[in-house]
């Protein structure tokens, strides 16, 4: 070691961060290789890199429950996916959605809320309360498990926290490679052109990944205005945790021990102001490009560290009751998405 080193490590400030690095290092780094492998198997086995990461998790699960590897697997799971999400903003553009015009942006973004509202309103006919409720519908009604994440964050946890958010990302990843099979084959049976088939694609495929390989499954027309719309819809990710963040400050605020979450978390914010910089150019494309790659990476890690912190045997005990939910859920969204194209179109 340089004396310059030696000099630097001895500031308390960096000997708490060094000393921290160290402690975080083992778990972040068997989170990055699980993450990798997902990575890897997905691109040669055509299977979502999301699901495979996952499991691989849930594998190798002893590895976030004892040993040096705990902390940075807990630190992966939540500060990185935080920081993944933020920097979803930078997938978007106001100026490059408005193209689509108000009748189709006002259709998705109605679907939406309506899919929230309708998750909410059913839950309890299936045994859910309403936490169950807002993370199944929210990532049915958003982008899938980035969502589920996302909102997962926000939400007061409690001892089945961990389970409800794994079989969510498992449910929605399930659910939204079977459409992306399935909704291209139902768009040419009804006939759709590019337009309409794009937009019930974006509109009610769960993740963007399945979104991309439907839409340009039929047409690089179809794949254009599938992306755009879905975009539409990860647009709604800051607006509908900013209203859920405020609807649970004040219900535990009244309800609880007065422990309050924050009014808007950072990640939320960061997810905003990338957004507004995207919108109006500020971000390079290059720039923009490489931001997006590190956030689906960092959420790859993210939901890999998941899969280390849950138990599986928890997660199949939601039962079946959970999976009615969430598939309702999707046919609401796919329903109510159809009728709209029928009626503007």
């Amino acid at each position: 070691m340089t004396q310059a080193a030696a000099k630097l490590l001895s500031i308390p400030f960096v000997q708490t961060l060094h000393a921290r690095a160290q402690e975080l290092f083992p778990g972040i780094a068997v989170s990055v290789i699980v993450a990798a492998s997902a990575k890897f198997l997905s691109e040669h086995y055509d299977t979502p890199a999301m699901l495979l990461a996952l499991l691989l998790g849930i594998a190798v699960s002893f590895l976030g429950e004892e040993g040096k590897t705990v902390p940075g697997v807990a630190f992966s799971a939540r500060s990185l996916l935080r920081l993944g999400v933020a920097l979803l903003g930078v997938r978007v553009s106001m100026m490059v959605l408005a193209g689509l015009g108000l009748p189709l942006i006002a259709l998705t973004i109605g679907g939406v809320v309506a899919t929230i509202g309708f998750g909410l309103l059913v839950a309890r006919f299936f045994g859910h309360q309403w936490r169950f409720a807002l993370l199944t519908a929210g990532s049915v009604a958003i982008c899938g498990a980035s969502a589920a994440m996302a909102i997962g964050a926000i939400l007061p946890r409690d001892g089945r926290s961990e389970e409800r958010l794994i079989f969510t990302v498992m449910g929605v990843t399930v659910l939204s490679t079977i459409a992306m099979i399935a909704y291209p084959i139902l768009s040419n049976y009804l006939e759709f052109n590019h337009i309409q088939a794009g937009v019930f694609l974006g509109g009610t495929i769960h993740d963007v990944a399945q979104v991309v390989g439907a839409g340009f499954s039929i047409s690089e027309e179809t794949g254009d205005t599938a992306t755009l719309v879905k975009l539409i819809r990860v647009s709604m990710l800051a607006p509908v945790v900013l209203v859920a963040s405020l609807l649970i400050r004040a219900y535990v605020s009244e309800k609880s021990d007065g422990k309050q979450p924050p009014l808007l978390p950072g990640f939320v914010i960061a997810f905003i102001v990338l957004a507004g910089l995207n919108s109006f150019g500020v971000i390079p494309e290059a720039l923009a490009n490489t931001l997006s790659d590190a956030s689906r990476w960092l959420l790859l890690i993210a939901i890999a560290a998941v899969g280390m912190k849950s138990n599986l045997k928890q997660v199949l005990s939601v039962g079946a009751a959970a999976i009615a939910l969430i598939v309702i859920e999707t046919l609401f969204i796919a329903g109510f998405i159809l009728t709209g194209i029928s009626l503007l179109t």
